[in-house]
């Protein structure tokens, strides 16, 4: 049960990395594709009807979290409790630059949730993949599973690290840059004319970044953060298709971007965050949340799972709610298909 929960909780990440990635990536491109205030608005109708749908699936992963391993969910949230706080922070100032911004017809209200909308997307992809990175690095453990992280201290890797070091920043340059790429997509995607031309542009402009960062972030992880990142992939060594695919979905993004396929270079880049994310998450099992001076004070599937008996049932349960949930979204996509203008509505 421990295996299955595992990639239950890892799999919802997945599909809200994908989905509100996208999201993340419009707000960061807001300032940077819009050249009009009909194109800033374009961009937000892009995302108006699913945003807040995208971001339950964080919420679910973390209810499902705490429901499956108990104690990782207490040890995690008191020792990522300042970066918790941020992010939370984070989602409610976008949220409300989302739904506030239409409100008020006056320029300087207009511009202050525009910025809002770009500030906190921009650090909530950057907190986001910095989270990924501390996890894979690990954090300083006590024998009673708790441990507290400063915002920073020295910048470098080591058994008392800060929430922000050299490896941790690269974590989220990567998410950043990945998240951008995928909102600029999803914009060529669902937009057209000149707004969709910026949006192509960028992602080739920008692709060889994404491309860089990814080479460096491996290595990185490898050789100098986890030694022992490589073990479950030695043990099964079909484990490495991930990488490769990695690779592949890099390529198919710049390809199908040149070719102006702009469905397959979205669907390369939902692919290449969903191979990303398995790939970390395939490297760590079975533990849940490393140490980074005593690999025996490791959170583990084993020693944070929730009773057995808990298991089952709750596997009833999630699974009649993952199937309302999937209508929901296979309805509310349906139904907002198609390419999207401020006089055309959807599906166009």
């Amino acid at each position: 049960m421990g295996f299955i929960w595992f990639w239950i909780v890892a799999v919802m990440l997945v599909i809200y990395v994908v989905l509100d990635g996208f999201d993340l990536g419009v707000g960061i491109l807001h300032p940077l594709l819009a050249r009009s205030e009909r194109d800033r608005q374009i961009m937000l109708k892009s995302i108006g009807p699913v945003w807040d749908g995208n971001e339950v699936w964080l919420l679910a992963g973390g209810g499902t979290l705490y429901f499956a391993f108990p104690w990782l969910y207490a040890s995690a949230f008191s020792g990522f409790y300042l970066a918790l706080m941020i992010v939370l922070w984070l989602l409610i100032m976008r949220g409300a630059s989302i739904e506030l911004r239409m409100h008020i017809d006056i320029g300087v209200w207009r511009s202050f949730f525009d910025g809002l909308f770009f500030a906190s997307s921009l650090l909530l992809a950057v907190f986001f993949g910095a989270a990924l990175a501390n996890v894979i690095r690990g954090v300083p453990l006590r024998a009673d599973g708790y441990f507290f992280l400063p915002l920073w201290t020295n910048w470098r890797v080591g058994p008392e690290p800060g929430i922000l070091d050299w490896y941790t920043v690269i974590g989220g340059v990567v998410a950043l840059v990945a998240l951008a790429i995928h909102g600029a997509l999803y914009l060529a995607v669902k937009t057209e004319g000149e707004l969709r031309e910026r949006a192509r542009a960028f992602v080739r402009r920008f692709w060889v970044v994404l491309f860089a960062v990814t080479v460096i972030s491996l290595p990185a992880t490898i050789a100098v953060v986890r030694a022992d990142a490589l073990a479950n992939y030695r043990a099964y060594p079909v484990m490495f298709v991930i990488p490769l695919v990695v690779l592949l979905s890099l390529a198919g993004i710049i390809q199908f971007s040149h070719h102006l396929a702009d469905h397959k270079a979205f669907a390369s880049s939902c692919l290449y965050l969903s191979t990303m994310l398995v790939g970390a998450a395939g490297a760590l099992y079975p533990r849940l949340l490393p140490s980074s001076n005593d690999p025996a004070l490791d959170i583990t599937v084993q020693n944070a799972l929730s009773g057995p008996h808990t298991m089952r049932v709750g596997l009833i349960w999630w699974g009649l709610g993952m199937a309302l949930a999937i209508v929901y979204f296979a309805v509310v996509y349906r139904m907002f298909r198609g390419k999207v203008s401020l006089d055309g509505g959807y599906g166009h």
